[in-house]
């Protein structure tokens, strides 16, 4: 059985104590990396915020990219067009099958 793997993460010059699954640990501590990088960015973009809105706006950065990532993978309008056109096609073949009879 795996066991629980305790770890701490730095978000924004903050440590953040976690239990995780061992499996989980590279994919957690490069999230926390991507973060603390992005967070980098703006602190030498723009002197005068604090910490908290650079935190908010890697947080919408991050979310943006997530949802452009999950319409690029929802195939159901794909799925959809697929079927419209089986349609289309039985009835094209369905009426060239009754004028050959």
């Amino acid at each position: 059985m795996d066991e629980k793997l305790s770890i701490r993460v730095n978000v924004a010059d903050r440590y953040y104590p976690l239990r995780i699954d061992r499996n989980d640990e590279e994919r957690i501590r490069l999230a926390a990396k991507l973060i603390n990088d992005k967070v980098l960015q703006y602190k030498q973009r723009y002197s005068d915020k604090d910490v908290q809105d650079f935190l908010a706006m890697a947080t919408l950065q991050y979310v943006i990219k997530l949802l452009e990532l999950e319409n690029q993978h929802d195939v159901n309008p794909i799925v959809e067009a697929v079927r419209d056109l089986n349609e289309q096609l039985d009835d094209i073949l369905a009426d060239k099958s009754d004028k050959v009879f």
